[in-house]
């Protein structure tokens, strides 16, 4: 019992999908029940023939026709029925998990950035795929098959009633027995069944992590150490799905089976016992073919449990990603027109004690260029996400023209805001759709685009130009080209402020100076913020803001910071002479190559 207290409110908001389609769903109902009650008199049409016809020792030609074709309208009907029937539950069924589904896709879209740092996205696509699956299986496999078999069972009650009510009610002792039977089933089934699910998150989980770092599990040779962990998630949900198995054996046909036999028995001993005549043969051929078909009906209930309990937890997964936490946004849609950054006291922490920013104040003009530097782990990223406004703030001020970043709605947000990530994201599509990116943007506006980066010449080499399809994540590009791309989608559409994220940490000299070309021709158009791995990109930067260990203890411009002779100055120091080296190193290889 307390497991269907725990389930029956997702049970019942999962049955609330359906009830847009209450017309339709309706009618079939109404056509299964034709359909069961035509099935169900075609052994009330025989038991006439052995009780009526059988004894007169004649048959007459005209009834016994009408009943032979009585007895085969029957079927045929029942057929039918239960065909259009069939197509307008199963259509019904799918448009709402096809509305469920969607639902999910969009929960998962809105889900907060916070939610994608603790949740491995395998789990997040077991959610979206096999969950759904379940719960499509509640209404075209369970839904379908409860309703039949209530309808089927009806049906024979009704006709058992109508030819003798004490065979009836003997054939009615089973009921309480397969309640107690079903009850148990629920009861131990659906721990089982939550490890079921939790199993398969876990192998689509695992599956995702070695696809998406096959390269390196095959340079350090890990292919076995990673295949025995998948095969450890297999082997333990086979385990459970054994579990299932064994339950059904136990409860449901061995046991059904040996209550219908002793109903059989009992139908017997009321025949034998009764005077002449008052059950008649066909009376006893019409029980015994219900009591038989009855079997497969309550067998088929009970099994629909386990498809039940599976769609349930899966309806539980399900809502607990819809009603999670979505990314939070203001209502002041006014566009940002200045470009100004003013924050005051920012504080930020991923995790609760562990703070990655510490009271770190910092403000960039309208069209200014501000820098950010600091080791790894400085919080240099972080700034820049919470700048982006994926993260809603935990301590302190951050002012976009003026308002506070939590008040600006998210169409001001990304329209005004953009940012070059170090490790751009290219989709498996066109050049002109990874700039576009669905936007309302012509092809010349992305040649220009294209032109600015200097990707233009590139792209026109292209076996279909700006139209040619981009391999998988980009496959066809280098990294540099990766990057270029990644800057034409952001400057087609220039935003008020713009953030280059590591932007020119792992590529070439050569595309290093396009980007700053590109930089060099939209400066006075956006507020540039730069996190910067070479010093040498941001010597021109109006503010260059140096972070340690999560605060900022160094502000000013390059000359400034040098005269200081502080943190930066030693940043500064160390890559300079690290080029000096690498200088040496070139012409020293120069010189042996020419003796």
């Amino acid at each position: 019992m307390r497991n269907w207290q725990t389930l029956w409110p997702t049970l019942k908001r999962l049955l609330a999908y359906a009830l847009p389609y209450r017309r339709p769903l309706t009618l079939a109902v109404v056509l299964l029940w034709l359909a069961a009650g035509a099935e169900v008199s075609g052994p009330v049409v025989i038991s006439y023939f052995i009780d009526r016809i059988l004894p007169l020792n004649t048959f007459p030609p005209l009834l016994v026709s009408g009943l032979a074709l009585g007895y085969i309208a029957l079927q045929l009907a029942a057929s039918a029925l239960r065909y259009f029937q069939a197509l307008l539950f199963n259509r019904a069924a799918l448009d709402v998990v096809q509305q469920l589904r969607t639902e999910v896709m969009d929960a998962s879209l809105r889900q907060p950035l916070s939610a994608f740092d603790t949740q491995p996205v395998g789990q997040l696509i077991s959610r979206v795929t096999n969950d759904t699956e379940a719960v499509k299986d509640l209404y075209v496999t369970v839904m379908a098959t409860v309703l039949r078999c209530i309808a089927l069972v009806g049906s024979m009650l009704i006709a058992m009633f109508m030819l003798d009510w004490r065979m009836a009610i003997i054939a009615m002792i089973m009921f309480p027995v397969v309640a107690l039977v079903m009850a148990c089933y629920q009861r131990y089934s659906t721990p089982i069944v939550r490890r079921l699910r939790a199993y398969l998150a876990d192998i689509n989980d695992g599956f995702n992590e070695v696809i998406s770092g096959m390269a390196v599990i095959q340079q350090f040779r890990q292919q076995a150490r990673f295949g025995q962990r998948l095969a450890r998630a297999s082997h333990a949900h086979y385990l459970a799905r054994m579990q299932t198995l064994r339950l059904e054996g136990y409860l449901l046909r061995p046991l059904l089976s040996l209550l219908s036999a002793m109903v059989l028995c009992g139908l017997l001993i009321l025949f034998g016992f009764s005077p002449a005549g008052t059950v008649g043969v066909g009376v006893l051929y019409a029980f015994i073919n219900y009591l038989g078909r009855l079997n497969e009906p309550l067998i088929e209930l009970t099994t629909q449990q386990s498809i039940l309990q599976q769609a349930l937890v899966a309806g539980e997964r399900i809502f607990e990603l819809i009603d999670g936490d979505t990314q939070g946004y203001g209502n002041d849609d006014r566009a940002l027109c200045s470009g100004r950054i003013d924050i005051r006291h920012l504080s930020f922490a991923y995790r609760q004690g562990t703070p990655v920013l510490r009271d770190v104040s910092l403000g960039a003009p309208s069209r200014g260029f501000l820098a950010l530097v600091g080791h790894t782990g400085s919080g240099k990223s972080t700034l820049a996400n919470l700048l982006m406004g994926y993260y809603p703030l935990q301590q302190g001020e951050l002012l976009l023209d003026g308002r506070p970043i939590a008040s600006l709605s998210h169409r001001v947000l990304r329209q005004g805001v953009a940012m070059v990530q170090q490790d751009p994201v290219v989709m498996a599509e066109t050049v002109f759709i990874n700039i576009t990116l669905g936007r309302d943007i012509s092809e010349p506006q992305a040649w220009h685009a294209l032109e600015q980066v200097q990707l233009a010449e590139l792209v026109r080499g292209f076996p279909a130009g700006i139209h040619t399809l981009l391999g998988e994540q980009g496959n066809t590009l280098s990294v540099g080209q990766k990057q270029l791309l990644a800057l034409a989608r952001v400057l087609v559409l220039t935003p008020e402020i713009l953030i280059l994220d590591e932007a020119t940490a792992n590529i070439d000299s050569g595309t290093e100076q396009a980007i700053q070309r590109a930089l060099a021709a939209i400066r006075h158009q956006t507020t540039l913020v730069v996190i910067a791995h070479r010093l040498s990109t941001i010597v021109d930067a109006d503010t260059i803001v140096v972070l340690h260990r999560g605060e900022a203890v160094e502000q000013g411009a390059h000359e400034m910071l040098l005269r200081r002779q502080g943190r930066y100055y030693q940043m500064y120091q160390l890559q300079q002479v690290g080029r000096a080296l690498d200088a040496d190193d070139m012409t020293t290889e120069a010189d042996t190559l020419a003796t």
